[in-house]
C-alpha cells in the first residue's frame, strides 16, 4: 500500500500522483513501469514512471483519465492510498538504447509523461537532447517548462495551430531529418499510429528509433501473455522484453487490433459504474 503525497491535474483529463514508494524509488531506471491496483476488486494496470526521486522516496506517475479505473484513479487525493503498487517493470531504455551522443525525443499527447523522464535522464547525462511535442490544442498541452529544461531544442506541434507549429509531430521531424539534423537515435512514445508513422518518416534517413509499446498487460512478469507484440516476425512480451522496441520492426497493426480487443466491454463497465455512483447518490438524498 502507498501513499499519495502530492496530487497536480495537469490538464481536463491528465492526472500527475506523485506517491511514497522507496523500495521502488531506489531502483527505477526510465522506462520503467509500475502496476498497480486500486483495491481488492480492482483490476491491474500498467502505468509508465514518470518520474523519481530517490532522496524522498517517491514515484511520480501521470495518467490519462480514459476507463473505469483511471478515472477512480483520478478521484483520489493527497493522504489516499493505493492498495498495490508494484515495480519497477521491464528494462529500462538505457539499456536499450546503448550509447549515443545526440538523440531526438518526440512525445505525443499523454505519451509526453513517459517521454519526459526519457529526456530528462539522456539529458542529465550530457546527451545532446531535441524535443518534439504534439497535442491537438493549446488547452491540452503539459509539461512544456519541464521539458524546455530538459533538452537542447524543443519544439511544440498542435494540430490546430492554436500554440506553437501547426501540424504532426511527424511534419517536424521530416523538416529536421531533411535540413541534415544527425540522431543517434528517436525515441517516440504516444498514440500508436503516431508511433507507427513516426518510424515510417525515420525509416528512409536509416535512423534508429525506439517505441514504447503499450499492449494489454496483467501480470507485468511475462506469464500472463497478454502483452505479446510482434517485433521483427517474432513473438515478445511488452512487460519482460520492452516496453521500447525498434519501431522499424513492431507489427503496428496486429497491435491497434490486440488494443482494442476489449474497447466496449471497458465502455459497458465505466457505465455501469456510473449508474451505480448516480443510484447511490439519489439513496443518499432519500
Amino acid at each position: 500500500m502507498v501513499k499519495i503525497v502530492r496530487k497536480k491535474v495537469l490538464n481536463p483529463s491528465v492526472t500527475l500522483l506523485e506517491v511514497e514508494a522507496p523500495m521502488i524509488a531506489k531502483k527505477a531506471q526510465a522506462g520503467q513501469f509500475i502496476i498497480l491496483r486500486l483495491d481488492e476488486e480492482g483490476e491491474r494496470i500498467p502505468l509508465t514512471i514518470g518520474d523519481f526521486d530517490r532522496e524522498k522516496g517517491t514515484i511520480t506517475i501521470m495518467f490519462q483519465k480514459v476507463g473505469l479505473t483511471t478515472e477512480l484513479l483520478g478521484d483520489l487525493n493527497e493522504g489516499d492510498t493505493i492498495r498495490d503498487f508494484v515495480g519497477p517493470l521491464g528494462v529500462p531504455t538505457s539499456q536499450e538504447l546503448g550509447e549515443v551522443k545526440s538523440v531526438l525525443v518526440i512525445g505525443g499527447g499523454v505519451g509526453c509523461a513517459i517521454a519526459y523522464p526519457q529526456a530528462k535522464h539522456l539529458h542529465a547525462a550530457g546527451v545532446k537532447v531535441d524535443v518534439i511535442v504534439g497535442f491537438r490544442s493549446k488547452d491540452i498541452v503539459i509539461l512544456e517548462d519541464e521539458f524546455k529544461q530538459a533538452c537542447d531544442n524543443f519544439y511544440l506541434m498542435t494540430d490546430d495551430g492554436s500554440y506553437g507549429e501547426q501540424g504532426f509531430v511527424t511534419v517536424k521531424l521530416q523538416q529536421l531529418l531533411e535540413a541534415g539534423h544527425q540522431y543517434d537515435a528517436v525515441i517516440a512514445i504516444g498514440p500508436v499510429p503516431m508511433m507507427k508513422f513516426v518510424s515510417a518518416t525515420t525509416k528512409p534517413f536509416n535512423v534508429r528509433t525506439l517505441v514504447s509499446l503499450n499492449p494489454i498487460m496483467i501480470d507485468g512478469t511475462g506469464m500472463c501473455g497478454c502483452c505479446r507484440v510482434t517485433v521483427g516476425g517474432k513473438m515478445k512480451f511488452a512487460c519482460v522484453d520492452g516496453p521500447d522496441f525498434d519501431g522499424h520492426q513492431v507489427d503496428f497493426d496486429e497491435l491497434m487490433n490486440r488494443n482494442s480487443v476489449y474497447r466496449e466491454r471497458e465502455a459497458k463497465e465505466k457505465e455501469r459504474h456510473e449508474c451505480r455512483m448516480e443510484k447511490l447518490a439519489k439513496d443518499m438524498i432519500h
